[in-house]
């Protein structure tokens, strides 16, 4: 029988990237986060982690415990939170960014609602900067949103790169100035485009400040405008072009939270979010490398 202490640590040296992030996360030193893992390979007898001097990745073992890892985890959560009786009971203020309000995530926002009917979910749809700038301001106890290269705040969820994207049928001679389709600020989409474009000393032109992705989608499938965009957002009729374009940065999908509030009842509430976003975006962090 594996020991859940040392299953939830392997789950958050993965999730989070690397023993340091998993340690401030759980609240750990980092030697302990490794004596840890060094126990479960020793209960498994096999390493469960590929080691190199400059990254961690899961070994061929270790992919297939961390489902399992996962399933065990949430069935003692579960049983923990029903022979409690849902005690549960508040409200927690849940910002999601625009272009973050997938079905999967609010399907589980209706499952815990439903298993903690003494918890009143309230969601505010927006910009990423405006929900952080709540939150900081205590109106927000839990964000799920983006950024491109700022300061590790939150728990990473998934990595994937963010591209210029296109009409399919555009033609690829790139207009001067450029014409960029864009979220209003504070974006990091925005803002790594426009620093991007600065760095390079090329043209730019606002042509369009939309507040939803379904506007950044209508103006670059018609060719109005050039879009910065994560890559999984391209779909049908985007395509992405690098052609005489600088490089972006990655987009970071994040989970925020608050430090006030029912710590246990929105780290629970966390942990349903981080269930749902499984699987999600063009590059999905989970058993990618790990840097320490």
């Amino acid at each position: 029988m594996f020991d859940t202490l040392l299953l939830n640590t392997f789950v958050a040296v993965v999730d989070e990237g690397g023993f340091g992030r998993a340690a401030a996360r759980l609240h750990l030193t980092q030697s302990a986060v490794s004596g840890h893992l060094r126990r479960l390979e020793e209960q498994v007898g096999k390493p469960l982690l590929k080691r190199t001097t400059r990254s961690l990745e899961l070994s061929a073992d270790g992919a297939r415990l961390i489902g399992y890892a996962r399933a065990i985890l949430a069935l003692n959560r579960d049983a923990a939170a029903q022979l409690a009786g849902s005690h549960y009971r508040g409200r927690a203020r849940i910002g999601i960014a625009e272009d973050f309000a997938e079905t999967a995530l609010l399907r589980a926002l209706r499952g815990f609602a439903d298993a903690y009917p003494g918890i009143e979910l309230e969601v505010q749809v927006g910009i990423p900067g405006d929900l952080l700038r709540q939150m900081k301001e205590g109106a927000l106890d839990i964000v799920v949103g983006s950024q491109c290269g700022g300061p590790a705040r939150g728990r990473l969820l998934w990595r994937e790169p963010l591209v210029w994207a296109r009409a399919a049928q555009a033609s690829v001679t790139l207009p001067s100035p450029l014409p960029l389709a864009l979220f209003p600020e504070p974006c990091p989409y925005r803002e790594a485009a426009l620093a991007s474009l600065a760095r390079c000393g090329m043209a730019q032109r606002t042509v369009m400040v939309c507040n939803s992705s379904a506007g950044l989608r209508a103006a670059a499938l018609s060719g109005f405008a050039l879009v910065p965009l994560p890559a999984s957002r391209l779909g049908d009729g985007l395509v992405a072009t690098a052609q005489g374009l600088p490089p972006l940065p990655d987009a970071e999908f994040m989970l925020f939270l608050a430090a006030g509030g029912d710590q246990a009842m929105l780290a629970a509430l966390a942990e349903r979010i981080v269930d749902s976003c499984r699987g999600l975006g063009a590059t999905s962090h989970e058993g990618e490398a790990m840097p320490r």
